[in-house]
């Protein structure tokens, strides 16, 4: 893949800086060196110490990305809510992993992803999934299409620029219309996959309104400002809130959904290829269109 900037610089420069101000990895500089990439100034090829002077064209060409057989490619249904050269999105079913794990079949979601890739005849066959949901949190998924895609997100996951919303149905009625909960989460003690609030744990911010008030449950919309493992489970479970059918953090079950009532709605991040914010919405399921009523 080729990627191309202008250098509007008035001051010399090497040609590694101006890549790094684009979002050029040091590890991304190292795959184009050795894997059969290049660096061209003027369609001239350089090294990336070059010296720029400016007003030149500089091009990145990136080297084929072969995808390993560790990751087995699925013909299982793929529901994609936005795709470009750069970045896929998808919307998860509840039920479906997001990737494989040891103890899960090879029907999740970037078995489905990597399928699609191979059906399309994709150069690129490495599946780079960027965010990740709980097997039974329905909703968006980002997948970047190449290392340069997925390194521009991660810079964005690290500084918490990226906006994720999710939409959940909390049992109690809760009684301010917003509101934040603050507290660290860590793993619980003796347990590999539940999570608790902890003194020693990270640092976790989540943000809420409220939607609906109904007779014993609160339908909330939810803006994560830190991405820990179940943080919208826990917040919720600890302020005595749980989420509607999340057995694993004492929320009720319920008759209209056999999971807990959480999913990712909107996503949103700043797009550098295409220069603009990129913005998706996912549908909500009917089980929870259902538990809304």
């Amino acid at each position: 893949m080729r990627f191309t900037w202008r250098n509007t610089a008035t001051v010399p420069m090497k040609v590694k800086t101006l890549l790094s101000q684009h979002g050029v990895t040091r590890s991304l500089l190292k795959k184009v060196k050795y894997h059969g990439g290049a660096i061209l100034v003027n369609d001239q090829p350089v090294l990336a110490i070059h010296v720029l002077t400016g007003g030149e064209k500089v091009t990145m060409v990136t080297p084929i990305e072969i995808g390993n057989d560790f990751l087995g490619g699925s013909d299982l249904p793929l529901t994609i809510l936005y795709e470009d050269r750069d970045y896929l999105i998808a919307n998860k079913p509840a039920g479906v992993a997001s990737v494989p794990a040891h103890h899960l079949p090879e029907n999740t979601l970037a078995n489905r992803v990597k399928g699609y890739y191979q059906a399309q005849a994709y150069e690129n066959q490495v599946v780079h999934i960027t965010t990740r949901l709980d097997r039974d949190t329905s909703g968006i998924v980002l997948f970047a299409k190449h290392h340069f895609a997925h390194s521009i997100i991660d810079a964005q996951l690290k500084t918490h620029a990226m906006r994720k919303m999710y939409l959940a149905v909390v049992s109690g009625v809760l009684p301010a219309d917003h509101g934040w909960l603050d507290q660290p989460i860590g793993r619980a003690p003796g347990s590999f996959i539940k999570r608790t609030i902890t003194p020693d744990g990270r640092p976790s911010l989540t943000e809420y309104w409220v939607v609906r008030r109904l007779a014993d449950r609160t339908v909330v919309k939810v803006r994560l400002h830190t991405g820990r493992t179940h943080q919208i489970r826990v917040h919720f479970a600890a302020a005595g809130y749980p989420l509607i059918g999340d057995t694993l953090y004492g929320g009720p079950r319920n008759p209209w959904i056999d999971r807990q009532a959480l999913h990712c709605m909107q996503l949103s991040f700043y797009d550098p290829f295409l220069q603009q914010d990129l913005t998706t919405f996912a549908p909500l399921p009917q089980d929870i269109v259902d538990l809304m009523r």
